[in-house]
């Protein structure tokens, strides 16, 4: 590739550029799991256990199908962001349409499929019996939120390939701002319990959608796409939207195993040591939706570099990331080491329930530290599109690493069953950080406009 002319603006992978991105993304992303702590305190704080582990169960059921279906909104930022530094009109109004497409047909199936699905997730999940009628109340409501909740994954993604952050953030603050409300009305004010906490997810799911229909009719106001209806009707259109689809699909059915499987491990443990990784589960989302604001500004400034074949934008855009990524690896690993005991106390009290969650909250301590690069790494693989390379290391981590860690140390050694999770987590974090970043390394020596302009990058 080309390096591009001299007077590109070096000011649009500044420090500043990367904050004008992150710092929106982080406060919507952080929103996500202070619901989750929200919701697990509505439930903490009912006379059993039960509740709570119904909706820990079924948010791992929604997880799987909603986050595990993120690659609509990772792949449409990769696509848009490339597009927007092209310049090119038509790819632009291609890179929202299509996608929107594919998202109305897999919720269509979803709300078709809906009876097997719910069988197959409470076969899996092996709720005990007080629980499993909890968890299918919950589901039968949840699942009419599919439509609105991938069209809010692709929306979410193609404003902020067109380096639109505040638009994300608007559309996640009401998604989880009114969930919260609905939440504590109809579960503490109404008594609903599990199906108010469903009930309002679904409500809040569709105002976000008006809100980002709202946002995108602005945003096309600014711009002058150009709209062939026949790019959205033709299958051999959509080749390389659903190669790079397929890839992240596959990825994110990899990650979302890992926690469904930390979930269901946990129940056959018992419904205390399942909703004590549920209030534990919150450290960790509470951490990947923060940095994914520096991963998220990520997927934008590399995904406009490449676009515009600007390498030594890319070059910038990665370390200035990477420098950031490392600040807040610092800062959550000391507010975990010194505020975890803390942290579980306000999300429940329920005793037996916080001495479970305390006994093993030091492996929370080491989260940072091994899984800051690959959040990171996400964001810029995305935005260059490799798709395939980010689903051979997801994959290969978690069937060579995370599974047979976890079996040698449960069933090999004989140790403590919850113990073996943490520590197959950890391994899993760590390792798939070095593999993504080792090979970047290498995608980085075959860019040859990047290569030649990199040592030009401060």
């Amino acid at each position: 590739m080309n390096q591009p002319p001299d007077n590109i603006n070096r000011h649009d992978y500044s420090h500043r550029a990367v904050w004008s991105i992150a710092l929106p993304m982080m406060i919507s992303a952080v929103s996500a799991p202070l619901l989750g702590l929200v919701d697990t305190a509505v439930m903490g704080h009912l006379d059993g256990p039960w509740f709570l582990a119904a909706v820990a169960a079924g948010a791992s059921v929604f997880s799987v199908l909603f986050i595990g279906l993120n690659f609509l909104r990772m792949g449409t930022t990769g696509i848009a962001a490339q597009a927007f530094g092209a310049r090119d009109a038509r790819a632009i109004a291609d890179s929202l349409m299509q996608p929107l497409l594919v998202a109305g047909v897999l919720a269509g199936g979803m709300l078709v499929l809906q009876k097997p699905i719910a069988g197959i997730a409470v076969t899996l999940l092996g709720t005990s019996d007080i629980t499993t009628p909890y968890l299918r109340d919950y589901y039968a409501l949840r699942i009419w939120s599919a439509p609105a909740a991938l069209a809010n994954l692709v929306i979410i993604g193609w404003l902020l390939g067109m380096q639109n952050a505040r638009g994300p953030l608007l559309i996640m603050l009401t998604i989880n701002g009114i969930n919260v409300l609905l939440d504590l009305w109809f579960v503490l004010g109404l008594g609903m319990t599990v199906r108010g906490v469903a009930l309002a997810t679904l409500l809040a799911e569709y105002l976000g959608l008006a809100v980002g229909a709202w946002l995108v009719l602005k945003e096309l106001g600014r711009r002058t796409p150009v709209w062939v209806p026949a790019d959205w009707l033709q299958l051999r259109t959509y080749r390389r939207l659903l190669g790079i689809n397929s890839h992240l699909f596959l990825r994110s059915v990899a990650l979302m195993f890992t926690f469904a499987f930390i979930t269901a491990q946990g129940a056959r443990l018992g419904d205390t040591i399942l909703a004590a990784n549920a209030v534990l589960l919150n450290f960790l989302y509470f951490y990947a939706y923060a940095q994914d604001g520096i991963a998220h500004a990520a997927e934008a400034l590399t995904g406009k570099a490449l676009g515009d074949r600007d390498g030594t934008g890319l070059a910038l855009a990665v370390r200035r990331s990477l420098f950031w990524t490392g600040v807040f690896t610092v800062l959550f690993t000391l507010a975990y080491w010194l505020g975890g005991e803390h942290i579980i106390a306000l999300i429940t009290d329920i005793p037996a329930v916080r001495d479970t969650a305390g006994r093993y909250v030091f492996w929370l301590w080491l989260l940072p530290v091994v899984s800051a690069w690959c959040f990171l790494y996400d964001g810029v693989y995305v935005g260059l599109t490799r798709s395939r390379e980010m689903m051979v290391v997801m994959v290969g981590t978690v069937l060579g690493v995370f599974l047979p860690t976890w079996y040698l140390l449960r069933h090999g050694f004989g140790v403590d069953g919850n113990h073996a999770l943490w520590a197959a987590l950890m391994l899993f974090m760590a390792l798939r950080s070095g593999a993504m970043h080792l090979w970047y390394r290498r995608l980085q020596a075959g860019m040859q406009f990047q290569e030649a302009s990199a040592a030009r990058a401060s």
